[in-house]
């Protein structure tokens, strides 16, 4: 990927709440982990501001698992305005419609009081909660167990 693509403006995925601008694309050949993943901006709907990052792995096998198909991130100063659960729900879409994707993991900490009450609140199904393998670069910076939750997409769109 060059430079140029990196800073080209790319589509705005619009939601009520938040929009979706996507920042870039690795393959399996260039991404470290050897994960396609697409990372988005998550924008303001209302004001445009940037609030905080999501991305979307397009696997999750192996150790994967633990991380799950989307991680974001919302800064300090947009918390509490439920910005996760908005663009979770616009990337689900987005994994829908654009990757054929109908089913989904997402993970949290135990200690992410936060993250896991978006979580149930996005509907998904707690499947387990799950020790992480010593080594595991989750355990690393002590990250050592993950509840882990399965969302179904309905491809219909429905």
């Amino acid at each position: 990927m060059s430079i140029l693509d990196f800073f080209k403006s790319k589509k705005i995925t619009e939601g009520e709440i938040v929009d979706l601008k996507e920042r870039y694309r690795v393959d399996e050949k260039t991404a470290y982990d050897g994960v396609p993943t697409v990372y988005y901006d998550i924008l303001s709907h209302e004001t445009r501001d940037k609030v905080g990052t999501i991305d979307l792995r397009l696997t999750v096998e192996g150790n994967m698992y633990y991380y799950g198909h989307i991680g974001y991130n919302i800064q300090k100063a947009h918390r509490g305005n439920h910005y996760a659960y908005h663009a979770c729900r616009v990337l689900f879409e987005i994994a829908r419609d654009e990757f054929g994707m109908d089913e989904l993991i997402i993970t949290c900490s135990p200690e992410n009081i936060a993250s896991y009450k978006t979580l149930k609140k996005l509907g998904g199904e707690l499947i387990e909660l799950v020790k992480v393998p010593r080594g595991h670069p989750l355990y690393t910076i002590g990250e050592k167990s993950k509840y882990i939750f399965r969302y179904r997409i309905n491809l219909n769109g429905k």
